[in-house]
């Protein structure tokens, strides 16, 4: 172990696994937290196989939690939250199989909601709303084709 914060490897278990049951994380978190604490590469890589062993630490159950909290809460759109579970290093099977799992009717409601919102807040020409609306929808991380009919059918009304 390196000097840091811990001053043992039994410290350092009881601290992470504490971390991990509070919340569910990702490896590359875990990782990070890990070095953060002061614990050496070769330990650290003994706590992760532990903590997988122990299922403190699942990358389908982590990724399931993430798209739902980001879907359901921030109302994040599929592209947004594809990239970001990417910058954690999830596995392409647990990215694909959890976003399987927003259902396609709530996420086209949630779409035509946000939109229709954002159109009602802004001021100016049609031309000017569907823009600034498209921008912030795309930001959301929505897919283009489902924002040019949304905003097509907000723009006929």
């Amino acid at each position: 172990m390196k000097k840091g914060k811990i001053n043992s490897f039994l410290e350092a278990k009881q601290k992470i696994e504490a971390w991990c049951a509070y919340q569910e994380r990702c490896h590359s978190d875990v990782y990070k937290k890990l070095m953060d604490l002061g614990v050496d590469n070769e330990d650290a890589n003994v706590l992760i196989s532990h903590l997988i062993q122990y299922n403190f630490l699942n990358e389908q159950r982590y990724a399931d939690s993430y798209v739902s909290g980001k879907f359901n809460i921030k109302k994040w759109g599929k592209r947004k939250i594809y990239i970001h579970l990417k910058q954690k290093n999830i596995p392409q099977k647990c990215i694909d199989s959890a976003l399987k799992n927003i259902n396609d009717d709530e996420y086209l409601s949630q779409l035509k909601i946000l939109a229709k919102k954002k159109w009602n807040e802004r001021k100016g020409t049609d031309f000017e709303k569907k823009i600034k609306t498209q921008r912030f929808l795309l930001g959301k991380g929505y897919e283009h084709e489902l924002i040019y009919e949304v905003l097509a059918s907000i723009s006929d009304d």
